[in-house]
């Protein structure tokens, strides 16, 4: 065997349905697009969401609550998880980058620290925010808060 004389399984490959072929072929008049209508003419398109005069679901369903524009999301990181990066890389500061290539962060993530857990040893830590008990908890252990 070889490429040459390659063939697909029997059955597997069938021909196309030409539309629009003559009435010999079984799908010319109509071409499969039934009789009149909007939708039987060339170029038509429906618009997104329409439901052919029906109130669209979207008008349907009530709305309550407010989304702020200008909220801004955090990724949370606790104090336990990175003392246990820091015993694990061995290194004492801990930054974006080493987040990243851990798996705690994304590349467009805002990083939060909060204070869930001990930590023992001085680390300087790099994040874009921390709670307060999490800045009392590494300033007691000896360690440093850098705000990005």
């Amino acid at each position: 065997m070889n490429l040459s004389n390659l063939k697909p399984a029997e059955g597997s490959v069938k021909n196309r349905k030409r539309i629009g072929r003559g009435t010999g072929s079984g799908r010319g008049g109509t071409s499969t697009r039934g009789h009149k209508g909007a939708k039987s003419r060339s170029g038509y398109s429906s618009k997104a969401g329409f439901e052919g005069g029906q109130m669209p679901l979207v008008r349907r369903v009530p709305k309550f609550g407010f989304k702020n524009i200008n909220r801004v999301e955090y990724t949370a990181v606790n104090l336990d998880v990175l003392q246990n990066l820091a015993t694990k890389s061995g290194s004492s500061v801990i930054d974006f980058a080493v987040l990243r290539e851990n798996g705690l962060a994304s590349k467009n993530d805002n990083i939060k620290v909060l204070g869930r857990g001990e930590i023992t040893t001085a680390i300087e830590i790099h994040a874009h925010a921390f709670s307060q008990t999490a800045v009392e908890a590494i300033e007691k252990a000896g360690g440093k808060v850098v705000t990005l």
